[in-house]
């Protein structure tokens, strides 16, 4: 965009005000990827103001070879995985916190034990790939970004995106198959079906053998708790 382009014109010149119009313009997005590669809203703060106060400093030697917000979400990948690296060598299973810190708040008892034992599926499923398998597969499935932005986020082809999150939503199938509703068995000589993305947990079928909407979808149909909760806690926080 233009605005962000003279923002930081304007901040590497010297304008005290410009960077802090530029980092507005983006932070939802730029929390949005920290803490779904995080899962841990006081990781993801700390993820963005470090990726944040290096972009302050590196300003005068971005080159305009791609867009400004997507140089920003760049460096925010880049500190949020340096984050995963650093946890993968004293792994630790942190239980999954909402956006603002806070503990959720279900409706009831029931809700809070399926909540809790969904969320805590799903980030154990993801914290068990590989950083090369999660962030590819977390960028594509829970924050919706296209293939071609995350190869650029993470600086490798189209073509390894696509294949590293194929790997990525095998390996959480095999994880996660629990959560997904069953299905009747193939016919002989049928086509296998392909892995489901991590937003298609908790999808299901309709009575009438259509395809159901994704759980979480807020269209109000009869899709059971856990499966509608599966969904809305691998869709995108804005």
């Amino acid at each position: 965009m233009a605005a962000d382009a003279d923002a930081l014109r304007r901040h590497v010149a010297g304008d005290p005000d410009a960077f802090g119009e530029l980092f507005r313009a983006h932070a939802d997005r730029l929390w949005a990827v920290a803490f779904n590669l995080l899962s841990d809203a006081e990781e993801a703060a700390d993820a963005v103001q470090e990726a944040m106060l290096s972009a302050h400093r590196r300003a005068a030697d971005f080159r305009g070879e791609a867009a400004v917000g997507t140089w920003l979400h760049r460096i925010v990948t880049n500190a949020a995985l340096d984050r995963l690296r650093r946890r993968a060598a004293r792994p630790t299973v942190p239980l999954p916190s909402s956006p603002d810190g806070l503990p959720r708040e279900p409706v009831d008892v029931r809700d809070a034990i399926t909540d809790h034992d969904v969320r805590l599926d799903i980030q154990t499923a993801l914290g068990m790939l590989p950083v090369t398998l999660r962030a590819p597969v977390v960028l594509v499935d829970v924050e919706g970004r296209p293939v071609a932005e995350v190869a650029q986020l993470l600086d490798i082809p189209v073509g390894t995106v696509k294949s590293r999150c194929a790997r990525a939503r095998a390996q959480l199938a095999v994880h996660l198959g629990h959560l997904a509703p069953e299905r009747a068995p193939q016919t002989p000589g049928g086509n296998q079906p392909a892995s489901p993305s991590v937003s298609d947990v908790g999808r299901r079928d309709a009575p009438d053998g259509s395809k159901g909407q994704a759980a979480g979808s807020g269209a109000g149909d009869n899709t059971n708790p856990t499966a509608r909760r599966a969904g809305r806690l691998t869709r995108r926080r804005r």
